[in-house]
């Protein structure tokens, strides 16, 4: 007799709690085997294909591609052969999950985010269509990752689902599975009746409704759907449009807010005469060997400059009142991607040289750009390095990245008008923004390490011979 056991989302590490279902990768009915990959889900770090623990055949997923789950939540369920004493699987899924693994953490219900009928959600019977991403689902108490006692009956041995223009009468429900779907248009006054979906057999997706919000023509609710009032908000704009703050969108906005609440950060910039370095790495790389990017060098300059001034390395322990200096400088760096603003970090940069400090910075950013940057590459920095001048602008001020103490912001390199030796010249000129923690040093500080960096900049020799 099959034994069904329940696959639940594993704790992902680096304290991440969700994570949103990009793409379901299996459907009701495979077979996999232990440690196949049956989903891809997106965390506010980054994409992560989570392997099965069971080999069998899949007979129930959880959720629509799109939703939020939080860790310890069902995904699948897989009947698998014989039961024996302890169920097969892998021990190594995942970081704090593995099939031999304690029962998860269990988690509250958040108060106001029951789904649409107020029940719990049940999984799908057989394969789903994709969804757009929405809001995230209830968090309830979830039992530790055991056995399921029986195959639900709706997952296991559910007919196949009627075609939508079958299930909705001319006055019944609305041709609408998702309840985010419904929740949007609910929160935003739109009427699901009126709106001709753009699914299969009519099926309304987010994207209609998104797409009436654009037009600025979303029909009225009717009323008997205005029972329960939405919250007070300023009349909207033609053409206004609302993005969810989710996913790494959401995860920069509650960092940098944090940011700001938290560090009393100041600002100092400096300009420098960035010729030097410039023909010094020109020369460096005309020698032949791996060739060293601007950014390695500026690099390097950097972890110089934080063995000269230790406090920079540092966070503020805040309920022990103490700054910790730490011994290592984990260099984070700032990169723009389709999915928005990330932070990769190196590890032990005050250990490389420019070529790994090269060499590691084009790894990152290509992992950056792919999407399959992990938790650790992304956490656990100690100094951010963010070169905005690739955006074509010369200052900036930093937001200082919590818990780190400082940011050099670096601009672009153009040619300026510049004293040089006593006369007049074109100059490749860079501004250079500081923004530190106030708490863990004075203004002093803060300027001789501004000073040290610019100084490097303009005179790269000294500081070459011991790359």
């Amino acid at each position: 007799m099959a034994q069904v056991l329940e696959f639940k989302l594993p704790d992902l590490g680096e304290g991440l709690t969700e994570a949103e279902i990009v793409r379901w990768l299996v459907q009701v009915g495979d077979v996999v085997t232990v440690d196949q990959p049956v989903v891809e889900v997106e965390t506010a770090k980054a994409m992560v294909e989570v392997p099965c623990p069971y080999g069998g055949v899949v007979t129930a997923r959880y959720g629509e591609e799109g939703t939020e789950l939080p860790v310890g939540a069902p995904l699948l369920t897989v009947a698998v052969g014989e039961p024996a004493a302890e169920p097969e699987g892998s021990g190594n899924v995942l970081v704090g999950y593995g099939t031999q693994a304690p029962a998860a953490r269990r988690r509250r219900v958040r108060a106001g985010t029951a789904t649409a009928n107020g029940q719990a959600r049940k999984p799908e019977p057989g394969p789903m269509t994709p969804h757009t991403r929405g809001t995230a689902p209830a968090r309830a108490q979830l039992p530790a990752p055991t056995p399921a006692s029986a195959p639900t009956p709706a997952a296991a041995a559910a007919p196949p689902a009627a075609p939508v223009s079958a299930m909705v009468p001319a006055e019944g429900p609305v041709p609408v599975i998702s309840p985010l779907v419904r929740r949007l248009a609910r929160d935003n006054g739109v009427d699901l009746r009126q709106l001709a979906g753009s699914g299969p057999d009519g099926l309304i997706l987010r994207a209609d409704v998104e797409n009436v919000l654009r037009a600025g023509t979303a029909p009225a609710r009717a009323a008997d759907e205005q029972a329960v009032p939405a919250p007070a908000a300023a009349p909207r704009a033609e053409g206004e449009v609302r993005i969810p703050l989710k996913g790494i969108r959401g995860a920069v906005a509650d960092k940098l807010s944090r940011s700001r609440r938290e560090i009393p950060d100041a600002t100092c910039w400096v300009d420098a005469d960035a010729t030097e370095l410039l023909r010094a790495r020109a020369a460096m790389n005309a020698a032949g060997g791996p060739k060293v990017s601007l950014l390695a060098l500026l690099a390097r300059i950097c972890t110089a400059a934080l063995a000269r001034f230790p406090e920079l390395n540092s966070y503020v322990d805040t309920d022990a009142r103490e700054v910790v200096q730490l011994g290592q400088v984990h260099l984070g760096f700032a990169a723009q991607t389709e999915r928005g603003l990330v932070v990769p970090v190196v590890r032990d940069a005050h250990a490389r040289d420019a070529e790994s400090l090269t060499a590691e910075f084009a790894r990152l950013t290509e992992a950056a750009r792919t999407g399959t940057l992990t938790p650790g590459e992304l956490t656990g920095g100690t100094f951010t390095l963010n070169n905005y001048g690739v955006f074509g602008v010369d200052g900036s001020t930093p937001i200082v990245n919590h818990p780190e103490a400082a940011m050099l912001g670096v601009g672009r390199i153009i040619p300026k008008p510049w004293v040089h030796e006593g006369e007049l010249a074109v100059r490749q000129v860079v501004q250079l923004s500081f923004t530190f923690d106030h708490r863990v040093c004075d203004g002093g500080t803060a300027g001789g390490f501004l000073r040290y960096v610019a100084d490097c900049v303009e005179q790269p020799a000294v500081l070459l011979r011991t790359l």
